[in-house]
């Protein structure tokens, strides 16, 4: 060694590390693993990292009866590789071998059906906390529905991978899995029999903008104050994290005290907004969503709403432009999106909840949406109702209905269409009343109406048959304080519940057949 010249000790130093630096194993990003639902009869994106110019084999072990054995890609210049594999009708259980320098075998891989689940707390609302947890969880040994955890992650810039795997639904991993995704995957299964994959990425108390790509934010003119006022935040965030530290002491010194004594502590305050805060427009799309494209998927489903109610004529325009963003990034065309409509709260500033229900079944109009109501199965005294497998169903029911051609069930409540004035009364007309219209189990009640004057009182409603068909689709609404009505509303506050069905007992949307301007017609 003392003869070796210092330039050849360099060059030995570099053979030997090279070999353990230069041949990258194969690796895969969380979404795709062991236990995975491919979905069925499409080509499926398979994908992950190696090598610069490395080729990676996959061999699925279905490819033999499509009339091939296996696929090959190469690995870009960046290390990235991605390939189609054609999948079968839904089936399993498969296997996947994946080669490069190194080797990985997937197993008990499904294809089937598989839905993307998201949105805030009553999507993260675990099962262990829905009504009959006990019996629910310990029924739920079902290893043909398969789920997989996204763990929670807000990022300032687009992540190609996340934390999460994927499991069979057995009592032990789906007690803290979604109730409501478990719910819906639980009737799809009980109705196809084949099996269904469930992505849950969801995270309480955030709002739609975090969702969504800073592309398709800074596409928006309605998302411009969402943009500017987290610049603002960032810019005043030195100041604010001041603030919010000498609040937290002197809030930590009170709840001590109150501890000790044992009363209830006050709420702890926030931490401010800043880069990777949940409340970072895109910052959920980048750290929650972004991982899992383009993962093929046959839909998604969507419960959120409460964390924009003070904002609600802006949802009008976020949310489906949220929808359009993801369906532009999975390459999936216009996927089924299904959402629920937020139930009765009392929040703290009247009209907002029905404001942002309006929101919502305005976003019907954008293709391949459905909505399932909840008029009827909310609590006006708990944001999060513990009732989720009706939640989970009448989301199935539109699945069931618009995919998988179930198409005699009924899938939505009265849907309001239309009005007429008739004297001193007004006549409703609605989609989806399911062959008739019916009253809960109280009668109707919670309508309202108005003359030119604005002013509503309350009104009576009666169910009666439409003109034509001599059906019992139509409403007429009248009050002897109004003579000359202009305008009829339905639950159009925070806390009024749904006494308003079809026959097959969904309940109506809140509705006002007028336009005139809300609480939140100018916050944005």
């Amino acid at each position: 060694m003392r003869n070796l010249t210092y330039k050849s000790i360099i060059v030995l130093l570099l053979a030997a590390i090279l070999p353990l630096t230069s041949l990258a194993d194969v690796r895969l990003p969380a979404v795709i693993g062991s236990n995975m639902v491919l979905q069925q009869k499409t080509d499926a994106p398979l994908w992950g990292w190696a090598d610069p110019g490395e080729k990676v084999y996959v061999k699925a072990s279905w490819l033999s009866l499509l009339g091939n054995n296996k696929a090959k890609t190469t690995a870009d210049q960046n290390g990235k590789w991605q390939i189609s594999l054609k999948t079968p009708k839904a089936g399993g259980p498969y296997k996947i071998i994946i080669k490069g320098d190194n080797t990985i075998e997937l197993d008990n891989v499904m294809t089937g059906e598989v839905w993307i689940c998201s949105g805030q707390s009553n999507m993260a609302f675990s099962l262990r906390s829905a009504n009959n947890a006990e019996q629910e969880i310990a029924a739920a040994n079902c290893p043909n529905i398969r789920l997989m955890q996204v763990t929670r992650h807000a990022v300032e810039s687009p992540q190609d991978d996340c934390q999460g795997q994927w499991n069979t639904c057995t009592p032990e991993t789906v007690s803290g899995f979604s109730a409501v995704a478990y719910f819906f995957g639980r009737e799809l299964y009980q109705n196809l029999n084949i099996p269904i994959g469930l992505i849950h990425t969801s995270w309480g108390g955030t709002r739609c903008e975090a969702w969504t790509s800073i592309e398709a934010l800074q596409s928006e003119p309605e998302a411009k104050p969402i943009l500017d006022r987290y610049a603002q935040a960032v810019i005043d965030l030195p100041e604010a994290t001041k603030k919010y530290e000498a609040d937290y002491a002197e809030w930590k010194q009170k709840a001590d005290k109150l501890k000790a004594e044992g009363k209830n502590l006050p709420r702890a305050p926030y931490p401010p907004i800043g880069p990777n805060h949940r409340h970072g427009p895109a910052n959920l799309y980048n750290g929650m969503i972004a991982p899992l494209t383009p993962y093929a998927i046959k839909g998604a489903i969507w419960y959120q709403g409460e964390g924009n109610a003070g904002r609600a004529y802006q949802y009008r325009t976020i949310f489906p432009n949220m929808i359009k963003d993801w369906r532009s990034r999975w390459h999936c065309g216009s996927f089924p999106f299904y959402f629920v409509q937020i139930a009765p709260y009392r929040y703290s500033t009247e009209c907002i909840c029905a404001e942002l229900r309006e929101a919502q079944m305005m976003t019907l109009s954008l293709e391949n949406t459905g909505m399932a109501v909840t008029m009827d199965i909310g609590n006006p005294k708990d944001i999060h109702p513990r009732n989720k497998q009706d939640v989970g169903k009448r989301l199935a029911l539109w699945a069931l209905a618009q995919d998988y051609g179930q198409n005699k069930i009924t899938y939505s409540g009265p849907i309001y269409k239309s009005m007429k004035v008739e004297a001193d009364k007004i006549r409703l007309s609605f989609d989806y009343v399911d062959g008739g219209l019916k009253a809960g189990p109280d009668g109707l009640a919670n309508f309202t109406i108005a003359g030119a004057d604005k002013k509503f009182v309350t009104a009576q409603a009666i169910i009666a048959p439409v003109l034509k068909t001599g059906k019992e689709d139509a409403l007429i609404v009248f009050s002897e304080d109004v003579p000359n009505p202009v305008a009829v509303r339905y639950c159009w506050d925070n806390i009024m519940e749904g006494t308003l069905f079809n026959k097959a007992d969904l309940p109506a949307s809140s509705f006002r057949t007028d336009d005139w301007p809300g609480v939140t017609a100018n916050e944005r």
